[in-house]
């Protein structure tokens, strides 16, 4: 499908809170540097909602205390409506489906389900993203699976609320597009969508922080990935609906200067996690993955929906780096304007 260049103009911008600074430094700055930077919207981090309770109601914040964190949500809501922003969605809803029934994760799970549509409901948004859980205790029942997020879907239907979901390239059941995209037909809720990532689709498909060349080992060798990462990509732009997919998340990522080891952490995480929470820059800006061919996929479904920058940038070593909010989110905004003028200059030949 040709992209038509003159569309790509009115596509709205959104960056993650999650995206600028760190967890621990004060919210109201990250905001006014990203509607500074002509972003329209916001994804509001809950670890960032979560560390601005606590500094404004002058204690520590649990995750579960939902009353203080709807108190801090609408305070958040009151900062963002004078910057003229956009709440869009509140994230990352992480390890909820999948668990057997009758068990202790799945209560909690349901439960936390529930804190957060009150939460939503503070904040003024209407979508809640869903990662593609990385538990090694979860089922791979894709109708399982399913089932769960059919169940979350109902429970959020009521307040005309959606569900965002998003494959995370070292899930334990759903790393690729392709699968989660099955789940979400499978799920077959009108408020179930998708979020698209090109960190996690380069990352799941086409790269790999273990290996010395930061590019995934194939049987048939550099040129058959390359032909398999386009199949794929021409895949999603023919099949999925462009209605389905609720926003676009974009990130780069470094080739690490050592390759991962291919062990779990201390902590239980994938190397493609890892990799995922340190090494994910804004798209050229040292990175290497074919973030404009994953973009130009999702564009090619007809999707001229939410942009939104979320990015983790640790530096090419993963140890963080310091930086000016106002500058880094202009930075940011450019590369999403120079992602954009990318994908109109290839536009011939269909993305």
């Amino acid at each position: 499908m040709a992209i038509d260049v003159s569309t790509l103009t009115s596509i709205p911008t959104c960056y993650a809170t999650c995206s600028i600074g760190k967890t621990t430094d004060p919210l109201p700055p990250k905001l006014e540097a990203i509607a500074s930077a002509g972003f329209q919207a916001i994804e509001l981090s809950f670890p960032d909602l979560l560390s601005f309770a606590s500094t404004l109601l002058s204690k520590e914040v649990q995750p579960s205390d939902y009353d203080d964190l709807c108190t801090a949500a609408k305070a958040v809501k009151t900062l963002c409506d004078m910057l003229g922003l956009k709440i869009l969605i509140l994230q990352p809803f992480a390890n909820f489906e999948g668990w057997p029934e009758g068990s202790k994760e799945r209560d909690d799970a349901f439960n936390r389900a529930r804190g957060w549509t009150r939460i939503m409901q503070a904040a003024g948004t209407d979508m809640l993203q869903v990662g593609s859980s990385d538990s090694p205790d979860i089922t791979t029942s894709q109708d399982a699976i399913a089932s769960d997020l059919r169940a979350l879907a109902d429970l959020l239907a009521p307040h005309n609320y959606r569900l965002a979901y998003e494959n995370w390239c070292w899930s334990s059941h759903a790393p690729t597009w392709k699968q989660v995209w099955q789940i979400v037909q499978k799920v077959d809720r009108a408020n179930v969508g998708l979020c698209l990532d090109t960190f996690q689709t380069a990352g799941s498909e086409w790269a790999d922080p273990t290996t010395p060349s930061g590019i995934m080992d194939h049987p048939g060798g550099r040129d058959a990935l390359e032909k398999d990462f386009r199949r794929s990509m021409q895949e999603l732009s023919a099949t999925v609906p462009k209605e389905k997919i609720y926003f676009l998340q974009i990130s780069d990522a470094y080739k690490p200067p050592e390759a991962f080891s291919t062990d779990v952490d201390e902590s239980g995480l994938r190397p493609r996690g890892r990799w995922s929470h340190d090494f994910r820059p804004m798209p050229f800006d040292g990175g290497y993955l074919p973030v404009v061919e994953v973009t130009k996929a999702v564009l090619g479904t007809g999707f001229r929906g939410w942009f939104s920058m979320e990015i983790f940038d640790g530096g090419r070593d993963g140890k963080g780096k310091e930086y000016e909010f106002g500058a880094f989110a202009r930075s940011a905004m450019e590369s999403l304007r120079s992602l954009l003028e990318h994908c109109a200059r290839d536009h011939g030949d269909g993305g």
